[in-house]
């Protein structure tokens, strides 16, 4: 990895909300934690169940049917840190709006991590409710990014 992009890493994680970041990419290893931050291990299934609503970021604004959401309903959350993105490039349309339905295997968005673009795809049939984070927004792992219904 170069110097450039290790600098830029540590900017990101500067600006972002993230307390700590861990990096490994073959046999070279970086694990970076902001002065003073106190860190809470996380386990974050793909999936989480519909209660873990109430677990969100506050820095999202809530709709009523974000308080009482449907147990039908589960949680796309991210699988690695890095920048959430809803298009494949700045001038194409969204992969993904509220309300499509998409299939096993389409991709919903791509994850920024280390300057590498990574395709997020649907585990399975379901139609997109409600879109969690903002374009352009730094993911931990485990953030809730779409609620969906199963198909």
């Amino acid at each position: 990895m170069k110097k450039s992009e290790i600098i830029e890493l540590i900017e990101k994680l500067d600006t972002s909300s993230l307390a700590e970041m861990y990096i490994k990419d073959g046999e070279f290893e970086l694990s970076l934690k902001k002065a003073g931050a106190v860190v809470q291990p996380v386990a974050a299934p793909q999936h989480v169940a519909a209660p873990a609503a109430a677990a969100m970021d506050g820095h999202m604004s809530q709709s009523p049917a974000a308080e009482t959401p449907d147990e039908s309903h589960e949680f796309i959350t991210a699988p690695i840190v890095g920048t959430f993105y809803r298009t494949p490039s700045p001038d194409s349309p969204p992969y993904v709006e509220e309300g499509d339905e998409v299939s096993k295997g389409d991709t919903i968005c791509i994850i920024e991590a280390m300057k590498v673009m990574n395709e997020l795809e649907a585990e399975f049939d379901c139609r997109i409710k409600r879109i969690l984070v903002e374009n352009q927004q730094m993911i931990e792992y485990g953030t809730p990014l779409f609620e969906v219904e199963k198909l």
